[in-house]
């Protein structure tokens, strides 16, 4: 007998090629979004001690109120926006769970979820394993921006939702505070609701200010932002996120959120909520990777690579039309295997796999390995 998934066309993803390729080969791996530094002790000390006080039950349904207490500070204190910590919060595992659940709470077979391309390869699985359909929008290279003109021409009387990500992963691209507003008078006095993944929220640089969905008022009654702790504080195998929505959306989403994973870790909360009193632990994280970012670009320079600095993300794009004819698969493959460095072909996060010569890259290294890096593109 043949078994089959809702799935039945997805395969291993890029992510484990990459990945195996870069571990069978030896090389730098600057292939997947997660760094190679140590997480903060201070971090680690408080989760820890968390489990030595006896934390190793089921935490809340919701997450600990703590932790929720801290997320509405946050947004208060960047923001200006409020988020109710006993309605409004809830805690996931991970932003990834927190959209897989916002989905299937919401999208029914049929239901259309408007995505820009490229993108981030767990969102149209999600949506296509509730029944529903993927209207894709493109964004150009090289600056990969939104048409708007194209997304009012996608959306019909079967939109449910429209997924946005700023700052964008892969393209490292920042959404303006004319693209929201764009996006507010499209989805006015509609049901369409908006699914916001701020993951990297804090990672914006040249002092560019993160166009939160909260910042507008008739965009926040119908949004849900995600986010992620892991992103933040350099611990992504801890998976530990939030959402944020209006109560009656929220309480939408707990429905389904109680049967999916029920609670998440309950000491890494603990630790969590206790870092955040002090909040340079996330106000101080742009500084941080953009000069990794610098670094990273200065030492590409004269390189044959060509490239646009990320303005958001911890991910930089590389143009190798100069170097190469080769599709960028087969050139992320053999740069790992003849040169040594990991990274992830563009294409896989298109519509139709387009291939624009273009390689991702993860800059959330150590210096010693950005360096040994940019030495190996430098020679390419």
């Amino acid at each position: 007998m043949k078994y089959t998934s809702k799935l039945p066309d997805v395969g291993t993803t890029i992510f484990t090629v990459m990945g195996e390729l870069a571990n069978t080969y030896k090389a730098i791996n600057l292939a997947q979004g997660f760094p190679n530094f140590k997480t903060d002790k201070k971090l680690i000390q408080f989760v820890n001690q968390a489990m030595k006080n006896g934390h190793n039950q089921y935490a809340p349904m919701a997450g600990i109120l703590d932790l929720r207490l801290a997320i509405t500070k946050k947004f208060e204190e960047l923001y200006n926006s409020t988020y109710h910590p006993e309605n409004e919060i809830t805690v996931t595992a991970g932003a990834t769970q927190a959209i897989f659940t916002i989905i299937s709470a919401f999208i029914k077979p049929n239901d259309e979820v408007i995505i820009f391309k490229p993108a981030y390869d767990c969102y149209e699985p999600a949506v296509e394993v509730n029944g529903g359909k993927v209207i894709s929008v493109p964004l150009l290279a090289p600056d990969y921006r939104v048409d708007w003109e194209i997304v009012s021409a996608k959306i019909s009387s079967r939109t449910k939702m429209i997924l946005i990500n700023s700052p964008h992963n892969p393209s490292g691209t920042v959404w303006t505070k004319e693209d929201m507003i764009q996006l507010e008078r499209l989805t006015s006095n509609t049901d369409i609701i908006v699914l916001s993944d701020e993951v990297y929220e804090h990672i914006i640089f040249d002092g560019n200010a993160h166009q939160s969905v909260c910042l507008f008022k008739e965009l926040k009654k119908r949004s849900f932002i995600t986010a992620s702790f892991g992103k933040a504080f350099h611990s992504t195998g801890w998976k530990v996120g939030y959402c944020c929505a209006p109560q009656e959306l929220m309480q939408e989403f707990r429905k389904v959120h109680q049967f999916n994973v029920f609670s998440v870790n309950h000491p890494a909360q603990i630790g969590i909520a206790n870092y955040m009193k002090d909040s340079s632990t996330y106000r101080e994280l742009p500084q941080f990777f953009q000069q990794k970012r610098d670094l990273f670009l200065n030492l590409l320079s004269g390189s044959k690579f060509k490239f646009r600095p990320s303005a958001g993300t911890y991910f930089q794009l590389l143009n190798f039309s100069d170097i190469s004819e080769d599709n960028d698969i087969d050139f992320a493959k053999r740069l790992t295997k003849e040169h040594g460095i990991a990274s992830i072909p563009m294409s896989v996060f298109q519509e139709n796999n387009k291939d624009e010569k273009m390689l991702r890259f993860c800059f959330a290294k150590t210096d010693e390995t950005l360096v040994k890096a940019a030495d190996i593109l430098q020679k390419i």
